[in-house]
């Protein structure tokens, strides 16, 4: 599919598609047809660019459905390993799309199926770096929790900002923020909504990596090939033993290690550990 987006992919040409989305018309016109997210492949990796940089990247319900659609897409595509979820124009979501409530592109708030930011519900097999430049606010937040690591600029900002319009975490924020920053922490954050800059996000653990302005994608692409090089088997399962092993006793999470890991070994570890003997991979390298 071709795109009609802005370009805004980087260095060498990359393999690209688009999920698009009908914008907002005025009633009885013919409704123009225009990208919302757009998705490109470079090799394993698959970068997810959210593309509202006129709202922000504030997310309305066909870009919810959008962003759904593309991440389904990756965990269904067997040559894709890792995935980056980036926001053009300089921030990376501003949250939900609060203009777009009671009109008909507002977001799906159901019990049931995608979340209000679209793929917030969705467990992976396989993981997801988001390179944040910029705000990455109230939904937005949710989204950049949703991810398995966060890239920040050093001059980003994070926040639960929808707390001034008495707008709910709905999208997994206060039960991600808890398990990444710890309960006193994210209660501070979800109550206050104060700002955070990168430096406390890092420090906190909100953030895993920050990187300079500008370069949050390069560094978050840059991070996911060197993900998509490793073996993947071994690399998903003990990825799905940490996020399923949340609720469980001891007991039962050192069980459900176990059966991942027999999964690992049946693909191919005990040669992994060969290779290892014969001098291979040592040092990092």
């Amino acid at each position: 599919m071709s795109s009609s987006c802005p370009p805004v992919s980087v260095g060498a040409p990359r393999r690209r598609s688009a999920f698009r989305t009908f914008a907002a018309s005025v009633p009885g016109a013919t409704p123009s047809v225009r990208c919302v997210v757009e998705v490109e492949h470079d090799g394993p990796v698959t970068t997810v660019v959210l593309h509202r940089p006129e709202a922000r990247n504030a997310v309305d319900g066909p870009t919810a459905a959008a962003l759904a659609d593309a991440f389904r897409a990756f965990d269904a595509d067997a040559s894709a390993s890792v995935a980056v979820l980036y926001g053009a124009g300089g921030t990376f979501c501003a949250g939900a799309d609060l203009k777009a409530i009671g009109t008909e592109r507002g977001n799906r708030v159901e019990p049931d199926g995608d979340g209000p930011m679209g793929p917030t519900r969705m467990r992976l097999g396989k993981p997801v770096v988001a390179a944040v430049e910029g705000y990455a606010v109230a939904g937005g937040l949710e989204l950049a929790l949703w991810c398995d690591l966060r890239v920040s600029a050093a001059d980003a900002t994070y926040g639960v900002f929808c707390r001034r319009w008495g707008v709910p975490l709905v999208d997994g924020g206060t039960v991600r923020l808890p398990r990444l920053v710890g309960h006193g922490r994210a209660m501070d954050l979800v109550l206050t909504g104060r700002e955070v800059d990168a430096e406390e996000a890092l420090r906190i653990g909100l953030v895993d990596r920050v990187v300079a302005p500008g370069t949050a994608r390069a560094e978050a692409e840059a991070l996911a090939h060197r993900l998509a090089a490793l073996p993947q088997t071994c690399l998903r399962e003990d990825r799905l033993s940490l996020l399923e092993q949340e609720g469980l006793s001891e007991d039962e999470a050192l069980a459900l290690e176990l059966r991942h890991g027999l999964t690992s070994l049946a693909a191919g570890a005990v040669e992994g550990a060969r290779r290892f003997a014969a001098g291979e991979g040592r040092h990092g390298a």
